[in-house]
């Protein structure tokens, strides 16, 4: 009993505390009702969502709940209704004892957002319990020496009801002259129960009776309980034991052990022999089968049974009976205090918990409310939280020993994704005891993290002439959040400007972030280009990030070298005139040619592929300068066709090849271009042919020269009466049709040269005739359809005024005209 008025006044704590909530929608004032114990499970207790201010649908849309302390749920609410209902079985006595008043506080808990309704119902007594006298039959031992009116106390009965459902009265039956029944009071919670001798006894007369007393309560309709007194006379035992105090007060502490000693009555009689034997009876209380109290019936030492429990029960109220051996009796009252011990530690008892929390929650988001307790009393059940060395939490007292956990900083899951912290509790007992709750609290994931490439750009190489949609790397971006605020995808970034030209060649996977270009490439039109590549996660809203990915072209040796010079358009091969004077190293001429590719593609060499006398000729292989390997001899042919190979470095290697002539001339006056077709020049590739034909041509050349000495002889007179003789550029312009065409002499020029008289066996200085002058008329002689056509003469003008060498011209003014 002591234990639920304990629960009780802990229960009344707790309502009054919730009042004082630092929430900004409790109620000052609890929400009280009041019910009759016993109540069937279902009856209505009262309109709970009316009383509070709100409807049914607030009761569900906000998770309506009842909490109480203990746990122990006695009502229900119906939030269909709105109506709180009783859940089960009330007992009054077993829930509040014999307290006055029975309050079973609870709250009426709301979330989203918190907020507390304090409840109160009072439980109402009923008459459910009948009067019960300790014993079923009590015997009294009464010397005949009793004077009328003398008191004999009876163990009264106990009625678990209060009020007017306790006892109010006592009766006998039958009624008899000699007893009546006094019910008396020292005080309000101290009333005596005595039987009253209203006449004298004779034990001759009469030496026993009999009868019942009988405890009627005031209920309606009234209980009553009965108890059987036998009445024995003796003879004269005129003194009755008398305790040496009324009240008798102990203390003992709770952890004490089994077999301890409380305190000790004693109580005395002035009989001498048997009727001032006085043995000790404790009476057992009514509805405690477990008493954790004897005592010695010879000493009077009161001892346990078992350890006491402060938490229990705070206090034990016996009651001794010393009785002497005449049959004499005396009651007295013992109180036993237990003293408390630091027994018990804190309890955390956690009445609301929000968990995950999203990683933006502002700072001061209440996470967890809870209470604590400790059964044990004074410094022992003095409680003091705290919270172990945290960043992002903390603990805020709202009252009493309510405390509210809540957020100090601002949480992010990437750094940290799961909270593992305990809020301890320890009390001020000595030693102390402590306790811990544990609280997990997971973050949620926010999208506040944009993707990030693993590279702050990219380069990408791709081999000209590429096949279609060919893979040549891949982006790669992570993001920081989960879920879908962490799925990413890939796309082309929309162009930036006109600097970024947009190229339609390339392509990215958007799951993967693989690149392709989708079509063959050309290195020579598109050696690389840039496109941004786009990374954008899955959150709302989404985040991205771009990056720039670089694609440089390879190059391939798809090109071939291009001849610049000599120019390779089908025209008749030019012809580098070499005096055979010139030494060996002698600069014939330069083939130039470019290549479309680059790099090692590029490197260009060249090679003489074949010549006339390979041996006299040699080619530069870095530079493609035709040079002189030797010098020229008598035996040397005077016309000279060679063929230069130009390769690049590629592999593949590609090539192309130059093809020119080279005349040795003693002098320049008697330069003969070659005129034959280029389908006759094609035809002189086997070089057998080409010395059957020269040893021919020489056969026939030296049958023409011949001729012609004995025909310049004649014709040396009429020469030297000409005087001063012009020639017009025209024939010479013909006959160097040739040479023009390969860019040797670009355009037609008028020489006009000046011989003094008698100067015929003077020879022109710088283009010395191989045969005679001859007039125009006979310098086409011997030529034929299939044959070379040489230099044509250059016409002279003699004038006799002009000194022998004023003809003279140097190599080098040659090939400057």
């Amino acid at each position: 009993r002591l234990r639920r008025r304990r629960a009780m006044a802990i229960a009344r704590q707790v309502l009054c505390l919730s009042a004082f909530l630092s929430l900004p929608h409790a109620r000052a004032e609890p929400i009280r009702y009041s019910v009759a114990e016993e109540a069937e499970s279902g009856s209505l207790v009262g309109k709970l969502a009316e009383d509070a201010g709100l409807t049914p649908a607030q009761l569900s849309a906000r998770r309506a709940r009842l909490v109480s302390e203990d746990g122990r749920q006695h009502f229900r609410l119906e939030r269909a209704s709105g109506r709180l209902v009783v859940a089960g079985r009330l007992d009054r006595e077993e829930l509040c004892g014999q307290s006055a008043t029975c309050m079973l506080p609870f709250e009426l808990l709301l979330s989203n957002p918190l907020q507390f309704f304090r409840v109160e119902v009072a439980l109402e007594d009923i008459n459910d319990h009948s009067p019960v006298f300790p014993e079923k039959r009590v015997t009294f031992d009464i010397p005949e020496t009793s004077e009328q009116f003398a008191r004999f106390p009876l163990e009264g009965a106990r009625d678990l009801d209060i009020g007017r459902n306790n006892i109010q009265a006592y009766s006998i039956v039958p009624e008899n002259e000699y007893f009546s029944v006094s019910y008396g009071s020292h005080s309000e919670n101290d009333r005596n129960v005595e039987l009253k001798l209203k006449k004298s006894l004779d034990r001759e007369e009469q030496d026993e009776l009999g009868f019942s007393v009988i405890a009627v309560d005031g209920g309606s309709p009234p209980r009553s309980g009965t108890t059987q007194v036998h009445i024995v006379i003796l003879d004269a035992n005129d003194n009755a034991p008398i305790f040496t105090q009324e009240v008798y007060i102990g203390q003992i502490l709770e952890n004490m052990p089994e077999g301890s000693v409380v305190l000790t009555v004693h109580a005395t009689d002035q009989d001498a022999g048997v009727n001032g034997d006085i043995s000790y009876q404790l009476s057992q209380a009514v509805g405690q089968s477990d008493y954790p109290f004897v005592i010695d019936p010879k000493t009077g030492e009161i001892k346990i049974t078992k350890p006491l429990d402060f938490e229990a029960a705070e206090h034990h109220e016996l009651r001794v009976r010393a009785r002497d051996g005449g049959g004499l009796s005396a009651i007295c009252k013992v109180l036993v205090e237990v003293v408390d011990v630091n027994d018990n530690a804190p309890e955390l008892v956690v009445s609301s918990f929000s968990s995950p929390l999203a990683e933006n929650t502002v700072p001061g988001t209440v996470v967890a409310l809870f209470t604590v307790r400790d059964r044990d009393s004074g410094a022992n059940g003095k409680i003091s939280c705290a919270l172990e060395d945290q960043l992002f939490f903390s603990l805020r007292p709202a009252y009493k020993n309510y405390y509210e956990l809540v957020t100090v900083s601002a949480l992010d899951r990437e750094e940290r994704a799961q909270h593992v912290f305990s809020v301890m509790a320890a009390d001020a007992g000595s030693p102390p005891l402590t306790s811990t709750q544990t609280f997990t609290v997971d973050i949620s994931d926010v999208n506040d993290n944009a993707p990030v490439f693993n590279q702050t750009s990219y380069t990408m190489y791709v081999r000209e002439n590429n096949v279609a949609t060919v893979f040549v790397g891949a982006v790669s971006a992570a993001d920081a959040d989960v879920g879908l605020n962490a799925k990413v995808t890939y796309s082309l970034a929309p162009v930036q400007g006109p600097e970024r030209p947009w190229c339609s060649c390339i392509s990215v996977n958007s799951e993967n972030g693989q690149v392709f270009v989708l079509r063959p490439l050309d290195y020579e039109r598109l050696r690389q280009t840039e496109v941004t590549v786009s990374a954008s996660d899955a959150g709302s809203p989404p985040l991205r990030a771009n990056v720039t990915v670089r694609l440089v072209v390879l190059d391939e040796n798809d090109n071939a070298p291009l001849v610049l010079y000599p120019a390779q358009d089908g025209s008749p091969a030019s012809s580098e005139l070499v005096p055979v004077s010139a030494e060996a190293g002698y600069l014939i001429t330069k083939v130039v040619a470019v290549d479309a590719d680059s790099g090692q593609n590029s490197w260009l060499s060249y090679h003489l592929l074949r010549a006339t006398e390979p041996g006299l000729f040699s080619v530069g292989a870095q530079s493609g300068e035709v040079r002189l390997r030797r010098p020229v001899t008598d035996r040397d042919s005077v016309k000279h066709k060679l063929l230069v190979l130009v390769r690049d470095n590629g592999k593949p290697p590609l090539s192309a090849t130059a093809a020119l002539s080279a005349l040795l001339l003693k002098d320049f006056s008697d330069v003969r271009l070659p005129h034959s077709s280029p389908a006759t020049e094609d035809q002189d590739t086997s070089l057998t042919t080409y010395l059957i034909i020269s040893l021919v041509f020489v056969s026939l050349l030296f049958l023409i020269s011949t001729a012609v000495f004995v025909a310049r002889k004649v014709c040396k007179s009429k020469e030297l009466q000409a005087g001063h003789v012009l020639y017009g550029a025209d024939n010479l312009q013909s006959g160097l049709a040739d040479a023009a065409a390969a860019g040797t002499l670009p355009r037609a020029y008028c020489y006009e040269i000046s011989l003094t008289t008698g100067s015929g066996n003077s020879e022109f200085k710088f283009l010395k005739p191989i045969v005679p002058s001859l007039p125009p008329q006979h310098c086409a002689m011997g030529q034929g359809p299939d044959e070379e056509q040489d230099f044509p003469c250059v016409p002279v003008s003699t004038e006799d005024t002009a000194p022998d060498n004023a003809g003279t011209l140097s190599a080098g003014q040659f090939n400057a005209l």
